[in-house]
């Protein structure tokens, strides 16, 4: 939600920070956002443009800026206030002295508008953050306050979760604060000179330096000729580690392929290899940590969460092992089942999300302790946890996981499989199952893309699984109504006669997903929707007459959940394509979700 990126060089020669933050905000297009804007500092004045719409196809003459060296920018979701130029961030101070962009909800921005109000500020905009530079302006002009005591003030005021970045017409320093949402800083080199960098997640920066550190909650940065971070309350210094990424920028380029989300389908032949590429002490050590605990939850959102679902089924038939998975944000009400003795294993692309963090934080206050699999490194919740287990898959920029799922459910197969005492054999099992990868995609792709076309104009999809199958069936149903917008739903297949048989009528597409000791409960529920008129697509490894498309899958066992769900990824990627629909960027959608 919302994407933040500041840019401040050393001097005012550096007359480079709009392209930076405009090629920024361009590389954060996939967290999702309505407007956009920007501001700078020339010649101690604020400049700033903004705009409703897109800004992928935007260039740096378009936006009549002053060269400068220190901008800040913005792509908005709207929480607050409906998609206009006025709600657009950046917000700013009566006078236009103070700039801010800012990710998250001011839980209590009414009460501190209403306090402003009667101190004589005007509002704007319908937006809970235009309370951000008003307020900081009341501190630093009406009560004598420094730039930094004025955000820190500001800061301690505010309720909810957020990150911001403040600037001020006649400083040279960049500001902000975060407690609850993203917020990482970079530090670049370039010829002998400091620059620095604020934004919502790392790809904002990576072109320009890999060196990055991650801001904690109820911590504020400033930038003036280096690096300083504070303790909000206490304001004392906080010593900080800089972090080498790993990964660089060509990894979260499209390259030669059209969209983020095919590029990221092709990677899973070697994201699902290096996502058990752990260290063997790591794995044992979560290991231990299982079987000493007294009740283990899966908690996750989303896709997330059906990994977890996957997990709870591999978990039980292989290693015969109880794990309960629950959604995050429903965890707060499960919270007086849990004591010191559970452990809550959190799974998670970002590491970001709002539901999650908030479910672990509940946890850590009963003295959980936390284990997380996750693919960002220095995020949020690797910081909460007690152990992280990293996904390896490198940059996810499509709004829709693909290859995060498969990576968490081949990291849940190998600890089950560890579990069970059997580490080697379920290594085994996983790198066989990887490659298959290319094979499913290059034998099916053309026909994959030839169904969807036949079927775009549907009104509803239905899948059915057992067992094993029944996650993946969730997960195939949210790839194709995330991205196509059709409505499609996944169940178990036992779970027809209950109520969903009612909803099939004549050429209704049922996909069919087949395990190899559900096959024939399975066929059975296929036959059911058939006779009713339903379209059958069966996934699975060897045709059946009663299937109207037939795509083969091998079957590989206990790994089928990561080999299943990859033709339905394409067939949902190319049913977008049909549609007309951005695959990359879903209406409505984002990549990491920081409000609850």
């Amino acid at each position: 939600m919302c994407g933040i990126i500041g840019y401040k060089g050393s001097n005012q020669s550096d007359n480079i920070a709009n392209n930076v933050v405009l090629k920024g905000l361009q590389s954060l297009e996939y967290r999702g956002y309505d407007s956009w804007g920007i501001a700078n500092i020339y010649e101690n004045n604020i400049e700033s443009t903004k705009q409703i719409g897109k800004i992928g196809h935007i260039n740096l003459e378009d936006l009549n800026l002053k060269q400068t060296n220190i901008a800040v920018g913005h792509t908005r979701w709207a929480t607050h206030g409906n998609v206009t130029e006025t709600n657009a961030h950046p917000h700013f101070s009566s006078d236009k002295k103070i700039a801010v962009v800012h990710n998250g909800i001011i839980e209590n921005f009414q009460e501190i508008r209403g306090s402003l109000d009667q101190k004589g500020y005007k509002f704007i905009s319908q937006t809970d953050t235009e309370v951000i530079p008003k307020l900081i302006h009341y501190f630093h002009y009406k009560k004598n306050m420094s730039f930094k005591e004025a955000v820190r003030q500001t800061a301690l005021k505010l309720e909810g979760y957020y990150a911001f970045v403040a600037i001020k017409h006649d400083s040279d320093q960049m500001i902000g604060a975060r407690n609850g949402s993203p917020l990482v800083l970079g530090i670049g080199d370039g010829e002998g000179k400091n620059e620095f960098y604020a934004a919502s997640d790392v790809p904002a920066f990576l072109n320009h330096t890999n060196k990055a550190v991650y801001l904690d909650d109820n911590e504020m940065f400033i930038f003036d000729n280096q690096l300083e971070i504070f303790n909000i309350e206490s304001n004392k210094p906080v010593e900080y580690n800089i972090t080498d990424i790993t990964w660089n920028a060509q990894q979260a380029q499209k390259g030669e392929f059209k969209h983020f989300m095919l590029k990221e389908i092709s990677e899973q032949k070697f994201t699902i290899k290096k996502a058990i590429e752990q260290p063997k002490e790591l794995i044992n050590k979560v290991v231990d940590m299982i079987k000493n605990s007294v009740g283990v939850f899966f908690v996750a959102c989303g896709t997330s969460y059906h990994a977890g679902l996957a997990g709870s089924y591999l978990f039980s038939s292989i290693a015969k092992e109880h794990a309960n998975i629950v959604l995050a944000s429903e965890f707060p009400n499960h919270q007086d089942f849990i004591t010191k003795d559970t452990l809550m294993i959190a799974i998670s692309q970002s590491g970001e999300t709002a539901d999650l963090l908030q479910a672990v934080r509940v946890a850590k206050r009963k003295g959980v302790k936390i284990i997380s699999i996750v693919n960002v490194m220095g995020s949020t919740l690797m910081r909460l946890s007690d152990v992280s287990v990293l996904m390896n898959a490198g940059p996810e920029i499509c709004v829709l996981s693909t290859k995060s799922y498969t990576s968490q459910v081949a990291i849940l197969t190998l600890l089950a499989y560890t579990l069970a005492g059997k580490y080697e054999e379920g290594k085994k099992y996983i790198e066989e199952a990887s490659h298959y990868v290319d094979e499913i995609i290059d034998n099916n792709i053309e026909d994959i893309e030839n169904l969807a076309y036949q079927l775009k104009d549907s009104k509803d999809i239905f899948i059915i699984g057992r067992d094993l199958a029944y996650p993946t069936a969730l997960e195939c149903a949210l790839k194709v109504k995330e991205v196509s917008y059709i409505h499609a739903e996944g169940f178990a297949g036992g779970e027809l006669k209950h109520g969903t048989i009612a909803l099939i009528e004549e050429k209704v597409p049922v996909i069919v997903l087949n395990t190899e000791k559900t096959k024939k409960e399975i066929t059975g529920n296929a036959m059911e929707v058939k006779s009713r008129g339903a379209y059958l697509i069966g996934i699975n490894d060897e045709p059946n007459d009663i299937y109207d498309h037939y795509i083969y899958v091998p079957s590989v066992g206990v790994t089928d959940p990561i080999l299943d769900i990859i033709p339905v990824q394409l067939f949902a990627y190319y049913l977008a394509i049909a549609r007309g629909c951005d695959p990359d960027k879903p209406r409505n959608l984002a990549k990491s979700v920081t409000v609850k």
